[in-house]
């Protein structure tokens, strides 16, 4: 067996094609279109270029056959926040040969370490975490929604045995929009008439001043998670580039007090419902054909019975206006107009268990727990692990 580092076209286009035949049996995989991935690993496209790195791989066999795949990459103010610097990898498929897993994890491993990492985190992307983030360990009975990884049950298996271990696990819900509790219901529409509560929808045509409100949501409230890092100005704007052409303004809120960003509400169509027969590869004229029937947001597609779900990717609310009622607003709220819209589903994706107020909310929402996602984490000594604990000794022993 050859591990290969990916330099030539005909190399990426055998990481590309090669889930398309490890899943060709799977009715349940839906791939990732092969330009985003490109994109990825495109230093013009992906702003994690500019303060870090990747690599990518793929395994061939003795008859010059694909096995395998793997990347690795470091985002070095992520990887520096760490007390064990950190990097990640992802993308990674197997046949179910534990070798092939062994002698792919190991190449990466070597690659981080040579970068001055101690640790990695797997399976994970190299970007946000809003999408190909986490190994799927339950919840392999139905296709994932929009950006969610969906890997072979013996993922996990593979990665244990190598060393990874859980490090937190990330759980998703399925909610029926038409059956809400009433008691959400109840609280968000007192909250809604709180003098100094407003909420907004952006108009996607002014997207920047809501872009920035979004940032200082974003870094007030996971500010005190581990693996935080600040959203700055150029990486928001980025974001928003990436995702305007499939926003649909009914599926965002924001939540204001006094004038003020207090809490927002992000999601997506589940875009993955009309994707699913492209197998990540659509054609030029399925391209042509979606970019025209997309238009007044996804009709054709809504009509059709096609695209009834949406992913919420993000819910977050500021500190200092915890415990006013937003949560229930922005949970409750964008509900009436996506049922307008024919979108009668939502998946509630991911939240961590690091976060359980978020956690007690997918709870008050009686969603049904569908997937869990989990990331692993390795440390490539036992003196990195020591460390590594030791500051989480002194973090929980700190006074508050």
């Amino acid at each position: 067996m050859k591990i290969l580092s990916v330099q030539t076209q005909s190399q990426k286009r055998a990481f590309l094609d090669f889930p398309r035949q490890l899943y060709a049996d799977d009715p349940n995989w839906v791939g990732p279109l092969d330009i985003e991935l490109l994109n990825l690993f495109n230093p013009r496209k992906n702003p994690h270029f500019a303060e870090g790195e990747a690599q990518w791989w793929i395994a061939q066999d003795a008859q010059g056959r694909v096995v395998g795949r793997i990347a690795a990459f470091i985002y070095y103010p992520k990887a520096r926040r760490y007390v064990v610097p950190t990097g990640g990898i992802g993308f990674f498929e197997s046949i179910e040969d534990y070798t092939v897993a062994e002698s792919l994890f190991w190449t990466a491993q070597e690659w981080l370490a040579a970068r001055g990492m101690q640790a990695c985190d797997a399976l994970i992307n190299f970007g946000e975490n809003d999408r190909f983030w986490g190994v799927l360990i339950e919840g392999f009975n139905s296709s994932p929604s929009y950006g969610m990884p969906y890997n072979k049950p013996y993922y996990a298996e593979f990665l244990t045995r190598y060393g990874f271990e859980i490090y937190f696990r990330q759980e998703s819900r399925e909610l029926d929009l038409r059956q809400l509790p009433e008691r959400i219901i109840r609280i968000a529409q007192r909250t809604a008439q709180r003098e100094g509560i407003t909420f907004a929808s952006p108009n996607l045509r002014h997207l920047r001043q809501y872009a920035l409100d979004f940032m200082r949501i974003y870094n007030d409230a996971w500010q005190y998670h581990e693996h935080f890092v600040p959203l700055t100005e150029e990486r928001v704007m980025r974001m928003v580039d990436n995702l305007k052409s499939v926003l649909v303004e009914e599926m965002i809120l924001f939540a204001y007090v006094d004038n003020e960003p207090a809490g927002v509400l992000l999601a997506l169509p589940d875009l993955y419902q009309i994707f699913r027969p492209w197998r990540g590869r659509p054609s030029w004229w399925q391209l042509i054909q979606f970019l025209w029937r997309k238009r007044n947001k996804y009709e054709w597609y809504r009509r059709r019975g096609i695209l009834t779900r949406a992913r919420v990717m993000l819910m977050g609310v500021r500190p200092k206006y915890q415990r006013r009622g937003l949560e229930s607003a922005l949970a409750y709220l964008p509900i009436p107009p996506a049922l307008r819209l024919g979108i009668t589903h939502a998946e509630l994706s991911w939240v961590g268990d690091f976060n359980p107020a978020m956690l007690a909310i997918l709870e008050a929402t009686q969603a049904q727990r569908t997937r869990v996602h989990a990331t692993f984490r390795l440390y490539f000594s036992e003196e990195a692990r020591q460390q590594a604990q030791l500051n989480q000794n002194q973090i929980i022993l700190r006074p508050s």
